[in-house]
């Protein structure tokens, strides 16, 4: 036994001796992600940011702002949005929706999901400063925000396919003359309802205001079959959809 173990240490001297620390294996190096402004690694920090990895963010990293101008203006992020809405349609299709009952749902938020903000944002540095109410209030109260392309066909598919429609948003009840018109002036029609924050939901974190609305729904006999936003505060949580679908968004961050 003796004779064995020393020729097993013997082997491993070998072994070590003969990589080179280059060769070695290692993590994934953490200043590959964007921490600060000096750390330029924005491919990797979008990547963190849409998987959730990255948690709660206030601003785009300086570095980056170039980077996500690039992203929306190449056609990269319609390409997203449309491999988003693909793997979508791809689930809605294989549902059985029972129309007898007709009470299989499809819930979609609004900003950045049904309705884009980007002309807003193009102004105001693509999200690389700070969260500001008041611009944004008077953006949205002017209802302008156009369609999302790719969220138009699934919306639309999916009403198609005997789905019925829940459209859950953040904003407030104050907003819904102005965001039902900025919905149909956008192409949307035809959806079960409209479903915006309350007195009674002001203050709650977006995850614990969505889970209640979607809890809601399944009391009323509901079944959520399809979940589409693009926060992760839009999907996870409780009540969960039997199946979610993030669509990017590298502008800002809503816990």
């Amino acid at each position: 036994m003796a004779s064995l173990t020393s020729i097993l240490s013997l082997l491993l001297l070998v072994l070590t001796a003969t990589v080179s620390s280059s060769e070695v294996i290692r993590m994934y190096p953490k200043q590959h992600i964007v921490g600060s402004d000096d750390d330029p690694k924005c491919e990797s920090w979008k990547y963190s940011v849409e998987v959730n990895d990255a948690g709660s963010w206030n601003s785009i990293p300086r570095p980056c702002i170039e980077f996500v101008k690039d992203y929306f203006h190449s056609g990269r992020y319609l390409s997203n949005s449309r491999s988003a809405a693909a793997f979508s349609l791809k689930f809605a299709r294989s549902v059985k929706v029972n129309e007898g009952d007709g009470k299989d749902a499809w819930i979609f938020g609004v900003d950045e999901t049904l309705l884009s903000n980007l002309p807003y944002y193009k102004d105001n540095d693509f999200g690389s400063k700070p969260y500001n109410a008041t611009s944004s209030d008077e953006w949205v109260y002017k209802g302008v925000a156009p369609a999302l392309p790719a969220s138009l066909t699934v919306y639309n598919r999916v009403k198609k396919l005997g789905f019925k429609i829940f459209i859950i948003t953040g904003r407030s009840e104050s907003q819904r003359v102005v965001t039902e018109r900025n919905l149909i002036d956008a192409g949307y029609s035809g959806w079960e309802k409209l479903i915006l924050r309350g007195s009674d939901d002001e203050g709650k974190k977006a995850t614990v205001y969505k889970s209640e609305q979607r809890a809601e729904l399944v009391k009323q006999g509901y079944t959520i079959q399809g979940n589409s936003g693009d926060q992760w505060s839009d999907l996870i949580g409780f009540v969960l959809a039997k199946r979610s679908f993030k669509l990017p968004n590298p502008m800002y961050y809503v816990a």
